[in-house]
């Protein structure tokens, strides 16, 4: 396995198992209703033209995440 990263330092098209989320209340329970939740598995599928946000693909659905708040969220590699 792998070591751990932040999923803004997640290749694309990689798959990732979350480890972690350590936002700010207000972002938390955002990110915890778009389903990334401890042991759900993430993966970036798209990246805008300048690099932000990037589109990931978590349980059956697409949502767009910045940068800035992927450096809060750890995940491990498969």
């Amino acid at each position: 396995m792998e070591e751990k990263c932040t999923l803004n330092n997640l290749p694309l098209d990689k798959s990732a198992i979350v480890n972690s989320v350590d936002c700010k209340e207000n972002l938390i329970n955002r990110v915890f209703d778009l389903g990334i939740i401890k042991d759900s598995i993430i993966t970036p599928i798209y990246r805008s033209p300048f690099g932000d946000p990037t589109a990931y693909l978590i349980k059956n659905a697409i949502v767009a995440l910045r940068n800035k708040d992927c450096q809060k969220i750890t995940v491990t590699p498969l």
